[in-house]
């Protein structure tokens, strides 16, 4: 299967090789000691580390709906009250990113989801060659959460856990509370159901583009 579209999400560029990623996690791991310590700026150090990821994964399965930056900022305020009772038996960011979707299913429990994007306005005040950029970006991103948003919420967050944020299948059943086996599972089967989702909206979007060109002529 191509999962070309999940690819190009804003976070593709986060994964690194394991070497980097042990290195990652020892400086997580000081920074974690030094928060429980009462040091806020180990603590501010560790959101600017895993701010990206966590937006993505919060932005992924809520489908970018305006709350997305309230939500992470939840997180964040989550992260930092337990802080102190965090015992470190496993990497901070697989700690972090079961508090993010805890936090989107509490969401996803008492709000609305709207499946909207908008664009900065900011991007009308670029070169014309970023403005064709920045909107083929804002164009596979609006497809991407309109293929993930029909997806059920425990198929979106397999989707962006294991192939936006990339990580392993042993820290996907930690998080999501699932055995191996499970998660295997689901997860081809969430992958098959991205793919006809996909399938369906480039259809669609097919279709539009034809009558829209037919209604020009």
């Amino acid at each position: 299967m191509n999962f070309h579209l999940l690819e190009t999400f804003e976070v593709r560029c986060i994964r690194r090789a394991s070497s980097d990623q042990r290195a990652k996690h020892d400086e997580d791991r000081e920074l974690v000691c030094l928060s429980q310590g009462g040091d806020k700026s180990a603590f501010e150090q560790l959101i600017r580390r895993h701010q990206q990821c966590v937006f993505a994964l919060v932005g992924g399965i809520l489908c970018q709906t305006q709350d997305v930056e309230d939500v992470t900022q939840r997180v964040f305020l989550k992260a930092y009250v337990g802080i102190r009772e965090f015992d470190q038996r496993t990497a901070f960011s697989t700690w972090l990113y079961k508090i993010a979707v805890n936090q989107c299913w509490h969401y996803s429990r008492t709000k609305v989801r709207l499946f909207v994007y908008e664009a900065g306005a900011s991007e009308w005040q670029v070169s014309r060659r970023e403005r064709i950029a920045s909107r083929e970006r804002v164009e596979a991103k609006n497809l991407l959460y309109r293929t993930l948003g029909p997806l059920s919420d425990q198929d979106r967050r397999l989707l962006i856990l294991k192939e936006v944020l990339g990580v392993s299948l042993q820290v996907l059943t930690e998080i999501l509370g699932l055995d191996a086996n499970t998660a295997k599972v689901e997860l081809f089967r969430a992958r098959g159901r991205f793919v006809v989702a996909h399938r369906h909206q480039v259809g669609r979007a097919a279709v539009a583009k034809a009558l829209g060109a037919k209604e020009s002529q």
